[in-house]
């Protein structure tokens, strides 16, 4: 006989939490999408008066809308790709070296995660005032990296710790050198985790708007965009529709990076 390996059932009274749970979470966004298909630009009913789609024609014609779309999508494969170079490199040295004080940079490259954007943003435009450095697209990235970087750290070392040790010293006995031994051992096992990671990052950095608030200057990325919108009665269906576009943009690498890290506990979960 076949047993079932998730044990027993819910209770009713747990599903009935977990659907709470669901809907307190995603019936606002639903609230959303309903109200992009709205006739009426300044008050909002229900049931709708009309539907419409004339409100995505007209954001899809907005010059300004575009300009902070393209920024917001520069800035986040930029600070991804930092990411991804310093996330693993952090988590390699944590994973391989056992130095004085490793706990210490552990637990301050997760620190930022932790933190409200708001802090993190002042302290971000403190310190590059401080400094003389005016605000630009750089100064976005780093804002943004500084938490992009711990999504790929903790996908990383993760990942680091599941692999085999023996792996590693296997290849370096039999002469591969550490370009070698990277290509060939140690990427394999950690290609999943960088995608997931990059992907969580790409994610967190489009949708970021209280780092980039305090870090931007004159530029405007989308959040910006969507935030100052709202200030504006007759482009509330329009702010609607961006917004919507933006959780699907952030939905598709979240999603993904999900499926991609349970598929990959399964495989190693059959492997062992």
């Amino acid at each position: 006989m076949r047993s079932n390996s998730f044990g027993p059932k819910a209770s009713w009274g747990l599903k009935l939490a977990a659907l709470g749970g669901l809907l307190f979470l995603h019936v606002p966004i639903l609230i959303i999408f309903l109200y992009t298909l709205t006739p009426d630009e300044t008050t909002y009913t229900f049931p709708l008066p009309g539907i419409t789609f004339k409100w995505f024609g007209i954001a899809l014609q907005r010059e300004d809308l575009w300009r902070a779309l393209t920024l917001s999508l520069k800035v986040a494969a930029v600070a991804t790709i930092a990411a991804l170079i310093l996330g693993t490199l952090a988590a390699a040295a944590v994973y391989r070296s056992n130095f004085f004080g490793r706990e210490a940079i552990s637990f301050l490259l997760i620190l930022p995660i932790a933190l409200p954007g708001i802090v993190t943003g002042i302290a971000l435009r403190t310190a590059l005032g401080g400094f003389d450095i005016p605000f630009s697209f750089w100064t976005i990235v780093i804002g943004h990296a500084t938490f992009c970087v711990v999504v790929v750290y903790n996908n990383v070392l993760a990942r680091f710790r599941r692999m085999q040790g023996s792996q590693i010293e296997a290849s370096m006995d039999l002469g591969a050198n550490s370009f070698q031994t990277f290509r060939y051992v140690i990427f394999p096992n950690i290609a999943t985790a960088l995608l997931a990671g990059g992907m969580l990052a790409f994610a967190l950095s489009f949708d970021e708007v209280i780092v980039t608030t305090f870090t931007a200057g004159q530029d405007t990325t989308l959040p910006i965009w969507i935030f100052s919108q709202l200030t504006r009665p007759r482009d509330r269906p329009v702010t609607n529709v961006v917004a919507m576009f933006v959780m699907l943009i952030t939905f598709v690498p979240i999603f993904l990076a999900q499926r991609l890290s349970a598929q990959s506990s399964d495989t190693e979960g059959e492997t062992k």
